[in-house]
């Protein structure tokens, strides 16, 4: 099945997203929830960074994690449109603040996890779901299929997501705690040949972070896999099944606080 995410994640502009955060947390608390949702006097209030973050799932994941008392740090390219999304945040009570980054810039990447780092206090949850459109993108069919026709998504999608973790994951190890998170097309799980090439780097995400997630058990730290099986919106193509963002965004809370788990997969 082709989802929302497999199209999404087909497109050129992938580079106008960024992604990251820095998790300094070695002297913080907060990676499993609060018992009524917040933070008791005297505990630090948690955080997440949101990579890619946009007005659908982005905002969705934000306002799961928000609401329950984390900071978020929203991380793009378009420092415009995070502003934006900060303002609609903030404005429900939610304290969020923008970071403009391009995933494809591991410097600049890096520099905007270790500023979001500051600006919070730490990262306890670092979630890497950046998405583009598909204008001027050539899907390729696996036996058409040539090394630059991949490569593209392979540095948007497994790179930018290496990068990012080799920030964070490191004061994640020293503290015992914190949560990675990856979203992915369901192509990573069951491909479509008419999208060869970028079902092949979302399957080399998905392995990379199911690895990763045997890798660091018993450390404390979490690592998990989503991949969306449904057009995610109202604006999808007819009779592909469809779900809204605040129908998936739950999911990302699940696997924060259910931790033994390496993956999940959204389907309607």
């Amino acid at each position: 099945m082709i989802s929302a995410h497999d199209l999404e994640q087909a497109g050129e502009a992938f580079a106008a997203f960024g992604a990251g955060t820095l998790g300094k947390i070695a002297h913080r608390r907060l990676i499993h929830p609060f018992p009524n949702g917040f933070p008791s006097k005297g505990f630090t209030v948690p955080s997440i960074a949101i990579v890619g973050a946009g007005p659908g799932m982005g905002l969705a994941i934000a306002r799961t994690f928000g609401s329950r008392g984390f900071d978020v740090a929203l991380i793009a390219r378009n420092r415009d449109k995070l502003n934006d999304l900060a303002g609609r945040l903030d404005a429900e009570g939610i304290t969020a603040a923008a970071f403009p980054a391009d995933v494809l810039d591991h410097d600049a990447l890096t520099q905007a996890l270790k500023d979001a780092a500051t600006r919070l206090g730490g990262i306890d949850v670092l979630e890497y779901s950046p998405a583009g459109s598909l204008e001027s993108t050539t899907l390729t069919a696996p036996s058409e299929t040539n090394p630059s026709d991949v490569q593209w998504a392979m540095d948007f999608l497994l790179y930018g997501a290496i990068a990012a973790t080799r920030t964070v994951l490191p004061a994640m190890r020293e503290a015992g705690a914190g949560t990675l998170l990856y979203t992915n097309g369901a192509g990573s799980v069951d491909p479509t040949p008419m999208l060869g090439n970028l079902n092949a780097a979302q399957a080399a995400l998905r392995n990379w972070v199911l690895s990763l997630h045997k890798e660091l058990a018993d450390t404390g730290v979490q690592a998990a896999h989503v991949a969306i099986g449904v057009w995610v919106g109202t604006d999808g193509p007819p009779g592909v099944p469809a779900a809204s963002a605040e129908e998936v965004a739950p999911l990302y809370w699940d696997l924060h606080t259910q931790r033994d788990e390496a993956e999940r997969v959204f389907t309607v």
